[in-house]
């Protein structure tokens, strides 16, 4: 069956680029309909385990590039329900940047002065909330003592996390079950349903052409529940205007393909991807000497052992975000929990005498792994990233049932990239191998190539055409009436973690897709209100055909 609506405003995704339009077109009056590929979950259907089939693999998507892989997410509220809730505003100095470019690649409208007023709009929504040193756990505490016995400075970590609820189990990155961190399943989704947007799951977009009368033609898939290679329905929805906010692994593979239909893209459309100059460092720690050294105790004899323990992110080291600084040597670095699995596979075991990242030595480290501490870098790369011609479906060949693909993009660390990776490599080595208190090895990059999980820049803001695919509203450059609004729109690298800036930046294109709307016939009105908290996550239910035929419920509005 291909079922064919009609709708006011179409977004294709519901992290924070989705959610955020959504609301407040949903608010204004217009009729909305959010596309999402991933399923809806609510707290009490993370599961805290590494089974297939549970939350972790449902709700991800690790789509393997040549020279990059990007982990995303993959469901209902995005990025937001899997993502560790850090929020820092960029530095001034980002948005100065001009890369190898030679010259500004920000749009001129857009500073950290102007958009103050839309960070704030975004840490009210959620809230946000600056962290105190009673906040940091006990990884970050390491940290924090470590960068203090070095002679450096850290800081607590703002985040969008209620400390009254949270346990400190730090599952935070397979979806929280006790809806402490502020996703936007609590928020910005709640809000816009309430207002009548429809919010469909297991819906995966294909490609956007024109109807005859000059609106746009949505075409989608939905995949199975359980297998998202099986497709079990197709449609087509209608709309005045599209919001395009698939994350910057997938928004430019849509508008690729929708290219033989819409006409000409952007040139930079799927051009100067960022992996947000991530890398991360493993340093296990000698726990004997954090104790001597550092003078730290738990209380219960162990002066640290507790890698399992905690929220995430909870002190980072800004030393190095000083606009003074040349580009390419700027960079922060943040204290980390990364779970076992990629971490675990990935780690490398310092001074190894065979293979760094598997064999006897290996096995050693992940002995020890209560002893771990993950530092991630956030640096200034060099937007290298290149997507080839688009797969006939999906942004990627999927691979497995669920979470694993292989995508089209193509990435090699340019010098200026790596000079920035190992000045901060070896500034984590300074910090914590002084003294002996632990050895420190970077995330091998040999196995599969560089990693991130903030994916940034696809298709780009700027005022120059040749090298930015949007302009300072996110109106796709010769498509009027097409927004995109995710962290592909975010121009490079942040140096801290982009989502506060991505959201921020979905606020302010708010009131211009609003104008877009109107002068294409929509009533619908800009109100600036701000969604009300929710205490629990929530959905209704709707059903679908599933791949053996009969139906099965899936969340939706």
């Amino acid at each position: 069956m291909t079922a064919h609506d009609r709708t006011d405003v179409l977004v294709i995704g519901s992290g924070f680029g989705g959610a955020i339009p959504a609301y407040h077109l949903a608010a204004g009056g217009a009729s909305v309909v959010v596309l999402e590929r991933g399923p809806w979950l609510t707290a009490d259907e993370f599961d805290h385990d590494f089974k297939f089939g549970s939350s972790s693999t449902r709700v991800f998507e690790f789509t393997m590039g040549e020279g990059m892989n990007v982990l995303g997410g993959n469901c209902v509220g995005g990025g937001s329900v899997v993502y560790f809730a850090a929020m820092p505003r960029a530095p001034q100095f980002v948005f100065e940047r001009e890369g190898s470019l030679g010259r500004r690649m920000w749009p001129k409208s857009i500073t950290r002065e102007s958009l103050e007023p839309w960070y704030d709009r975004v840490a009210q929504a959620l809230p946000i909330t600056q962290s105190t040193w009673d906040d940091v756990t006990y990884a970050g505490g390491v940290f924090a003592a470590a960068c203090d016995h070095a002679g450096r400075t850290a800081n607590p970590v703002a985040a969008a996390i209620d400390t009254d609820l949270c346990t400190n189990c730090n599952w935070m990155m397979s979806g929280c079950k006790f809806d402490a961190k502020r996703s936007l399943l609590l928020n910005y989704l709640p809000a816009a349903v309430d207002h009548g947007a429809q919010i469909r799951p297991l819906h995966e977009v294909q490609r956007i052409e024109r109807s005859p009368e000059g609106d746009f033609l949505v075409h989608y898939t939905v995949v199975d529940p359980v297998d998202y290679r099986v497709q079990v329905d197709a449609g087509v929805i209608e709309a005045k205007i599209v919001v395009v906010a698939a994350g910057a692994a997938a928004t430019p593979v849509i508008l690729q393909r929708s290219e033989e239909n819409l006409g000409p893209m952007p040139p930079a459309v799927g051009r100067y991807f960022s992996g947000n100059g991530e890398r991360l460092n493993t340093a296990i720690l000698n726990e004997d000497r954090v104790r001597d050294v550092l003078g730290l105790d738990r209380g219960d004899g162990l002066a640290y052992a507790a890698n399992q323990i905690g929220r995430g992110p909870s002190a980072a080291s800004w030393d190095r975000l000083d606009g003074a600084l040349p580009e390419f040597s700027r960079y922060s670095l943040e204290q980390l929990y990364f779970p076992p699995g990629f971490g675990t596979i990935l780690a490398q075991a310092p001074d190894a005498e065979g293979p760094s990242w598997f064999g006897v030595d290996k096995k050693e480290i992940l002995r020890r792994w209560q002893s771990w501490l993950t530092i991630f870098i956030m640096s200034e790369d060099d937007n290298e990233g290149v997507f080839g011609p688009p797969p006939e479906t999906g942004n990627a060949e999927r691979i497995s049932m669920q979470m694993l693909s292989r995508g089209n993009l193509r990435y090699e660390p340019s010098a200026n990239t790596r000079h920035g990776w190992a000045l901060a490599d070896a500034d984590i080595r300074d910090i914590l191998e002084r003294d002996g208190l632990a050895r420190v090895m970077p995330w091998t990059n040999e196995v599969i190539g560089a990693y991130t999980v903030h994916p940034l820049a696809s298709c780009r803001m700027g005022d120059d055409p040749e090298t930015s695919a949007l302009d300072d509203t996110n109106e796709l450059r010769d498509h009027p009436g097409i927004f995109v609004t995710d962290g592909s729109a975010v121009p490079g690298a942040l140096t801290v973690n982009p989502a506060f800036t991505i959201a921020a930046i979905a606020e302010r294109a708010v009131p211009n897709i609003v104008r877009a709307a109107q002068a294409r016939g929509v009533d619908v009105r800009y109100l600036g209100s701000l969604p009300a908290t929710a205490r629990v996550s929530r959905k209704a239910p709707v059903t679908v055909t599933g791949r053996d035929g009969q139906p099965v419920t899936v969340p939706s509005v």
